[in-house]
């Protein structure tokens, strides 16, 4: 799913706000997320999952056109866990 079929299918469902209200929550939901994020926080949603970032090490890495050693020095990367209820009805989906 993008970003615009979200914004149709909240639409869809709730009639009576503007498409300009709904896109504005979907952009306080994401901002907020990624604020929480970029301060070393979590975000839990309930029976969704868990966003949360993890270090990653710096390394030497190579360059694909050239060959060439380069440094990638280490960072924060975003990391999400699912929840239990979404991992079971995705393995339900599957059986």
């Amino acid at each position: 799913m993008i970003r615009s079929e979200l914004l149709q299918a909240l639409a869809t469902d709730n009639p009576e706000l503007r498409p300009e209200e709904i896109e504005q929550v979907v952009d306080i939901f994401f901002d907020e997320i990624a604020a929480r994020l970029a301060d070393g926080g979590r975000v839990e949603l309930r029976g969704f999952g868990t966003f949360s970032t993890r270090e990653r090490d710096g390394r030497t890495g190579r360059n694909p056109r050239t060959g060439e050693a380069v440094d990638v020095p280490s960072k924060r990367v975003p990391y999400f866990k699912p929840g239990k209820e979404i991992r079971e009805r995705l393995n339900a989906a599957a059986e």
